[in-house]
């Protein structure tokens, strides 16, 4: 590895096309985000990149869920460079915490879908990060749905930014209802969803937001990212009537595979997930914290 006008530096924007093709030809590569998500991920939150004159042999790009919870967002290291891989990651890590903490950031996560394979899990266990908890991953191969759920709900598509149409605030309020520090977003987080994610819906009722859900969709495959209900408004089949919105969302994409991952601890959802024809992985995901 030459050090010869070698630097780290914070990514720009300008620096996408790099970051994408590296993405393409890396040996060692880890990613949490869309393709439609990467240019607004660096241009939002801290990046920074491994770089030979002006060609890019790394990147480390965070996620910052909601202050002071920041997660790593991506890793890679170019093909030329595998040897390397973990010299790399050591310094970058050390560049992207120090602006991590810059931004208010007190922890960085990170969350990988195979306990026992995932190549990044050891490493980064190495080097202070330590187990947070667990998480179960589902896939459903089929479009069938035995509900409709609440039919009086109106479920339609997110407003993010548009004035009185706005819906941010009632996002926010089931966040902080719904789910730990940890995993909730931001009124910034959300309206970079509404932008990248091909599925963003809210359910109303009455004239109130009770719930939301955003999905994408990845080559042949689904992903059910979020789905939530505001507590007072549960058992009530609102959830229910997500999900089948969800499922014909699937099938009019027409994946072949519907993916998600919910919290071990979560039995409410993995009712829901089974029920719907989820099918539990042997596979084990998981998290894992940094403090900074």
């Amino acid at each position: 590895m030459s050090t010869d006008s070698r630097h780290i530096r914070l990514l720009t924007p300008a620096d996408v096309p790099q970051v994408e093709r590296l993405i393409r030809s890396s040996e060692y590569i880890y990613q949490r985000f869309t393709p439609e998500e990467l240019p607004l991920l660096i241009e939002r939150y801290p990046a920074v990149g491994d770089l030979h004159n002006s060609s890019l042999h790394g990147f480390l790009i965070s996620q910052i869920t909601n202050p002071p919870i920041a997660w790593i967002g991506g890793f890679g290291v170019s093909w030329s460079e595998s040897k390397y891989y973990i010299s790399i990651l050591d310094n970058l890590i050390e560049d992207l915490n120090t602006h991590l903490r810059a931004r208010g950031a007190q922890a960085l996560y990170y969350s990988g879908n195979d306990m026992e394979q995932d190549w990044l899990r050891p490493l980064l266990l190495a080097r202070g990060f330590q187990p947070y908890c667990q998480l179960y991953a589902y896939d459903k191969y089929d479009y069938t749905t035995p509900t409709s759920g609440n039919t009086r709900v109106t479920v339609r598509t997110a407003q993010l930014g548009t004035g009185l149409e706005d819906d941010t605030a009632a996002l926010l309020a089931i966040e902080e209802r719904c789910f730990d520090e940890l995993w909730r977003y931001d009124a910034t987080a959300f309206r970079d969803i509404a932008n990248s994610h091909p599925y963003f819906v809210v359910a109303e009722q009455n004239g109130q937001v009770v719930g939301y859900q955003f999905n994408t969709v990845e080559a042949d495959y689904g992903y059910l990212v979020r789905i939530a209900v505001h507590p007072a408004f549960e058992r009530q089949g609102i959830g229910a009537r997500l999900m089948a919105e969800a499922v014909r969302f699937f099938a009019s994409e027409h994946v072949t595979r519907i993916m998600l991952n919910t919290e071990e601890q979560n039995t409410h959802a993995h009712r829901l997930y089974e029920w719907f024809g989820f099918i539990r992985l042997a596979q084990r995901g998981f998290v894992l914290r940094q403090v900074l």
